[in-house]
């Protein structure tokens, strides 16, 4: 318990729930009114909250899952309370986030599986790839690991100079070729000038267009080919970058880039100011893959780890 206060300390707790305010606010707007007049929970109000739960951009499949395991819980128990469906919900939404989630929180400090470790990270224009990437540079860096960016995005040369931009601002070297240039050319001189330079972690940008998924997955994949040529079985790590303020939108994307490619982390941005926070619930249970980073805020530490438990009690606070 000292570790995860030590990754989520009261200003970042803070953070996460400012940040997650406008889902909550949405939430129990709509439960407050599916539980108003009523005493205990039934047939009828677990409809009511099927509909709030849908509605809340959680998923129809992860919306049927919870409201199975809320029927077992009633049928235990006939006498339980609208007052204690918080509580309920809580425990529910938080054994099924743990099903896909990593047991053990590493923070940003932590010494890193492979050297150099090697991040590919995917995602449509838009969703804050860039900037996630900036952040995340950003908070190894603070945290005393060598960061090196490669800008394997080049079909669009506003890629290149939004991750020079960050690279300027974190204070990190960076990788890149003229518009145009082979993406996994750029990736393979980046490992490459990492494995030199003994850096500890590599960053590598793709380019963000779905107009095509088959081109999608054979530019994905000869990537990850070449990566593998320099590092041993990199990208070690395949990070999707989902707007969480798309709702439901973001239940496509996934779709997609699941399909392309083998996505083994998620990071979901743009949750503060945003309504649709449920959709990290329905995202990682669905697609099975677990939620490392959350975006919560602007700041370049509002990037937080993702931990479950604090994840819904801040939801449910």
């Amino acid at each position: 318990m000292s570790f995860l206060k030590s990754i989520f300390s009261p200003e970042k707790k803070e953070q996460l729930d400012k940040g997650l305010s406008a889902s909550k606010k949405s939430f129990f707007s709509k439960l407050g009114k599916a539980i108003a007049g009523k005493s205990k929970i039934d047939a009828d109000l677990l409809d009511e909250l099927e509909e709030v739960l849908i509605r809340s951009d959680v998923g129809v499949a992860t919306t049927l899952k919870i409201i199975d395991a809320l029927e077992v819980r009633v049928a235990k128990d006939k006498y339980l309370g609208t007052s204690e469906l918080g509580e309920i919900l809580r425990e529910e939404i938080t054994t099924l986030f743990k099903q896909h989630q990593e047991d053990e929180i590493k923070g940003f400090d932590a010494p890193l599986p492979n050297h150099p470790q090697v991040i590919m990270v995917v995602g449509v224009n838009g969703v804050g790839k860039t900037t996630t990437i900036g952040k995340l540079a950003y908070q190894y860096k603070v945290a005393g690991k060598s960061v090196m960016l490669g800008a394997a995005d080049t079909f669009r040369a506003g890629a290149i100079d939004q991750l020079q931009v960050w690279a300027d601002r974190v204070g990190v070297e960076i990788v890149k070729q003229e518009m145009g240039s082979d993406p996994a050319s750029v990736a393979f001189d980046t490992i490459q000038s990492a494995v030199a330079q003994k850096s500890d972690l590599v960053i590598i940008d793709t380019a963000g267009r779905l107009h095509n998924k088959i081109n999608l997955m054979n530019e994905l994949a000869k990537v990850k080919k070449v990566m593998n040529k320099v590092a041993p079985n990199a990208p070690h790590e395949v990070l999707l970058v989902l707007d969480g303020s798309t709702g439901q939108n973001a239940f496509e994307q996934a779709k997609q880039f699941t399909a392309a490619t083998e996505v083994n982390a998620l990071a979901i941005t743009k949750l503060d100011g945003t309504a649709k926070g449920g959709v990290v619930m329905g995202i990682s249970d669905q697609f099975k893959i677990p939620v490392k980073y959350i975006g919560v805020g602007e700041g370049l530490e509002d990037l937080q780890l993702f931990h479950a438990g604090t994840f819904v009690g801040s939801f449910f606070n």
